[in-house]
């Protein structure tokens, strides 16, 4: 490997493998050595909207000539747009936006926010859940990206996931007693109550796509109600369409006191968060200090990139083609998984999907999904023993089928196949 003089992430510098971006343009990226791959990942799963797209590029060259910087306290059109857009597609009862440069800082400020909010200052997560970066996100983060910075921030309680395949409660689908949400309240209170927020992501993506059962979040949403903890929606990659809806827990009715979101809010092409929050939460600030803030606070150029990129979503379809293309998606994962000769399950709502194939870490390892992807032009991430795919919004169903399909080919020719 070329040694460059910057950091990989995620990964020890040696066993990097990266690919030299030249473009893209819809489901598809260029590469330096004449390379077009089927992004089945979008990239870090932000690029919902394609590559390339021309709409959005313009509307930040446009910014970037009006007005290309601006102080926290300013106000500008795209900024007062942008949020009022964001908390159109929220719902009703949504009443302030904080802008933020990424999923990590949305989830950051969220907190501080509950804290500021409750007096409290304990917090809930999951164990399989990623939240961010930064040390407080990274606390909240159940994965294997934490312990390695331990200690975190003080106060952080994690609880078992909805992993419906493996439940950790030890049930099958039939005898389930949904103490992945009951979980929730019993923890609590041994805990001894005073939680300032719980914060969960609709689907966790990067850690298996763990899509819950229908009734877990309003079970999310009694507990925190029962102890006065505050329920955060952590849609940094859920959102914006991944799961076929605007926001993922929409699919259940529930209204958290605060949303945050990211990755498809500009579609990758500027930084750019947000956490949405709540009236009940907002008014608290009123005649309180918001001890919140950051120096690129709704930076001009990525407020005209998000606006615009909520704008082609809609002009475009693409929340439709998502939910349209989830049923597609899943049904080829289970012909993959199907033809495979060792257990595997498949997961997925929306553009979101996983394959899990049951097998040893070597036996991964020497597979390397990653990998045998991008022998095949393909681009997807592969954790531990599943692969997820989450191409952007925009794929066409031909490409989503002869990609999948190719991948399949992959896994039955390293695994073998069904006798």
């Amino acid at each position: 490997m070329t040694d460059y003089p910057f950091f990989f992430t995620w990964t020890a510098q040696h066993q990097a493998k990266p690919f030299e971006l030249v473009g893209g343009e819809g489901a598809h990226f260029t590469t330096a050595d004449g390379g077009r791959w089927l992004d089945l990942g979008a990239l870090s799963y932000q690029v919902n909207a394609g590559h390339g797209h021309r709409r959005i590029i313009d509307a930040i060259k446009r910014q970037a000539d009006s007005l290309c910087l601006a102080s926290p306290t300013a106000v500008f059109p795209a900024k007062v747009e942008l949020a009022e857009k964001l908390l159109a597609l929220a719902g009703p009862g949504y009443s302030k936006v904080f802008f933020t440069l990424g999923g990590a800082e949305a989830n950051e400020n969220a907190i501080k926010m509950a804290r500021l909010v409750t007096g409290r200052h304990k917090l809930m997560s999951r164990y399989r859940s990623y939240h961010g970066a930064s040390m407080g996100a990274l606390t909240l983060t159940g994965d294997w990206r934490r312990p390695p910075l331990e200690p975190g921030i003080p106060g952080v309680v994690h609880v078992a996931d909805c992993y419906c395949d493996r439940c950790p409660f030890g049930h099958t689908l039939a005898s389930c007693k949904r103490e992945c949400a009951t979980n929730v309240d019993a923890t609590m209170r041994l805990e001894g109550g005073g939680f300032a927020a719980a914060i969960f992501e609709p689907v966790p993506g990067a850690n298996g796509v763990l899509v819950p059962p229908d009734d877990y979040w309003p079970l999310l949403r009694r507990a925190c109600d029962a102890d006065g903890a505050l329920l955060i929606a952590d849609e940094v990659l859920c959102g914006f369409g991944r799961l076929g809806k605007t926001f993922g827990h929409h699919h259940w009715d529930v209204t958290p006191d605060i949303i945050t979101c990211a990755k498809g809010l500009a579609s990758g092409y500027q930084p750019i968060g947000a956490v949405i929050v709540h009236e009940r939460v907002a008014k608290h600030f009123d005649e309180r200090v918001l001890a919140c803030g950051l120096t690129y606070y709704a930076h001009p150029t990525g407020c005209a990139a998000a606006l615009e990129t909520l704008k082609v979503y809609e002009d475009e379809g693409m929340y439709a083609n998502a939910a349209r293309l989830g049923p597609v998606l899943l049904a080829e994962l289970r012909a993959v998984a199907a033809r495979l000769g060792v257990k595997s399950f498949v997961r997925g709502l929306g553009l979101l999907a996983a394959l899990e194939v049951e097998c040893t870490a070597a036996q991964w390892a020497a597979f390397g999904p990653a990998l045998a992807a991008r022998k095949l032009s393909l681009h997807l991430e592969g954790k531990k023993t599943t692969a997820i795919i989450a191409p952007p919004l925009c794929i066409a169903e031909a490409d989503l089928v002869a990609g999948v399909r190719a991948f399949g080919d992959a896994a039955v020719a390293a695994f073998g196949g069904a006798s």
